[in-house]
């Protein structure tokens, strides 16, 4: 992966975060289960952010190294390929106790990246 490409694939984890988050602010887990437009809206910014930790390749663990970083590749491809076996009891799970850290771990990634990046 090319260098220049790391702070692309963090903005995409942050985005995708908080529009995780700004989807599903106020709702609690049986609202969740009920609105299929905001379950779909939610799977596809995981598997966008599984994809972007994917594409970070050998950079990933140097730059979010606090992070479970082959589960949440592997979710992806859970989402991708294994689609009908996802319960949507687990995936609220992971937006309120999971996306939290990765999306502040983005952020701070992000930071520092741009403290050291060359002129």
């Amino acid at each position: 992966m090319s260098f220049s490409r790391v702070p692309h694939r963090l903005q995409n984890i942050i985005d995708n975060a908080e529009a995780i988050f700004e989807y599903t602010k106020g709702m609690d887990l049986t609202a969740f289960e009920e609105d299929r437009k905001t379950y779909d809206a939610v799977e596809r910014c995981i598997e966008r952010i599984a994809e972007a930790v994917a594409r970070l390749g050998d950079m990933a663990p140097h730059v979010m190294p606090d992070q479970p970083l082959r589960k949440i590749r592997a979710f992806g491809n859970v989402l991708r390929h294994e689609y009908d076996a996802i319960r949507e009891d687990r995936l609220f799970e992971i937006v309120r106790t999971d996306l939290p850290s990765l999306h502040a771990s983005a952020v701070e990634a992000l930071r520092r990246w741009d403290l050291f990046k060359l002129p």
